[in-house]
């Protein structure tokens, strides 16, 4: 019998899906600044700052998700 994922699993994928598309956001966005020649270095240091946090709380996310293993 194959354990069905729990309504809590599945909500955690989709905001795992969200936070990561965020990231690739954030990536494209930080790239688009570079290649305009408009690149303010206050700003880039937000969107790095807020890509962080980003990947931050993904790991999170992903560790919360893989079962303890105990060693």
């Amino acid at each position: 019998m194959n354990p069905t994922p729990s309504n809590d699993d599945e909500d955690t994928r989709k905001q795992l899906a969200k936070l990561r598309q965020e990231h690739r956001d954030l990536d494209t966005a930080i790239e688009a600044l570079f290649d305009t020649g408009r690149a303010d270095h206050l700003q880039i240091q937000r969107l790095k700052k807020k890509k962080l946090a980003l990947k931050d709380r993904i790991s999170t996310l992903e560790d919360q998700m893989l079962p303890d293993i105990i060693a």
